[in-house]
């Protein structure tokens, strides 16, 4: 399945869209065997590029990060996936750089302690590598595991 990728802007924060996320699967909902259980899909996308002309954090860097942030909040699981993006800085140039889409998959009920628990996430990214942001998008689904 081809996988096309755009980038925008949401309320100032990098997004990337695919054309799988785009489109809905038909009756899916309906399906006697469909995800019945409540679950928030949380996406990061964590750029790269330091504004300060730093050099990029590397693919060591983001998963030592991953190791000692992220997963600890979300032992269960989460996908690591590897994106291109583009965002319009602080000063009004497009930056284009080398990112990562970091998705979450959190229980419903769980929503105010994980939510609390991505932002801590954002912050110490922020932090650590002194960005600008962190994009994030929620989103209700249904899944079954």
């Amino acid at each position: 399945m081809e996988t096309r990728t755009w980038a925008g802007l949401l309320a100032g924060a990098a997004v990337l869209l695919t054309s799988a996320s785009l489109a809905p699967v038909a009756g899916a909902a309906d399906s006697p065997t469909a995800p019945r259980d409540p679950y928030i899909r949380t996406q990061l996308f964590f750029g790269t590029e330091r504004p300060d002309g730093g050099p990029a954090v590397t693919d060591q860097e983001f998963q030592d990060f991953v190791d000692a942030e992220i997963t600890p909040h979300f032992p269960d699981g989460l996908t690591v996936e590897q994106a291109r993006g583009q965002y319009r800085d602080r000063h009004g140039v497009i930056e284009h750089e080398r990112s990562y889409l970091v998705t979450l998959l959190y229980t419903a009920p769980s929503g105010r302690t994980a939510g609390a628990a991505v932002e801590g996430i954002r912050r110490a990214y922020d932090q650590r590598f002194q960005q600008e942001s962190v994009g994030r998008v929620d989103e209700a689904v249904r899944a079954s595991f």
